[in-house]
């Protein structure tokens, strides 16, 4: 089982989905626009982070890498275009063998 966790924006549409479809099993969305979100831990049960660039308060973005180094978890950065995400993931999937379909 695959989770991951989007970052950024307010609605996903058909988004999540298409990840399931992908494999991913497990998908929390937070939205990134409030400052509050800094504060927010990575739950301990997230495979991969995905950071929708175009949604999210920089500052967060930041915070987050640093969280999910600490934490080994890879983050993939994609406009919220589905073939931006579709790439996206594809290359933080390939160069990161612990994530399975």
């Amino acid at each position: 089982m695959t989770s991951l966790m989007i970052v950024g924006a307010d609605h996903l549409g058909s988004i999540p989905k298409k990840l399931e479809d992908m494999g991913f099993a497990n998908i929390l969305h937070i939205s990134g626009r409030k400052t509050k979100m800094v504060k927010r831990e990575i739950p301990a049960d997230i495979d991969m982070i995905l950071v929708l660039t175009d949604f999210i308060n920089h500052n967060l973005t930041t915070v987050l890498k640093k969280k999910a180094m600490e934490q080994d978890v890879p983050v993939c950065y994609a406009k919220r275009s589905w073939c931006s995400i579709y790439k996206a993931i594809g290359q933080c999937e390939a160069g990161c063998p612990m994530i399975k379909k």
